[in-house]
């Protein structure tokens, strides 16, 4: 007598039956990604904004902490 488990996995194991799998997902998977792909277009262009936005940060920290280098070395002599 099998267990639920021993079960399922020879039930998936059959060739056959992923491949019905396969063909009654990959209509769901079609719409669902129809239905998301601009949401996932708008999440790619504003993780580049983010970088970019980061990056111009950090150019500017650069840029005042080389200034203020600058004065305390002037002030110094």
């Amino acid at each position: 007598m099998q267990n639920s488990k021993d079960s399922s996995i020879e039930f998936f194991l059959n060739e056959d039956i992923r491949k019905g799998i396969r063909e009654i997902i990959k209509p769901i998977a079609n719409i669902m990604y129809n239905e998301i792909y601009i949401y996932i277009w708008v999440i790619c262009f504003y993780n580049v904004f983010l970088f970019f936005i980061v990056l111009a940060n950090l150019f500017l920290i650069i840029k005042i902490l080389n200034s203020q280098n600058k004065r305390f070395v002037e002030n110094m002599v």
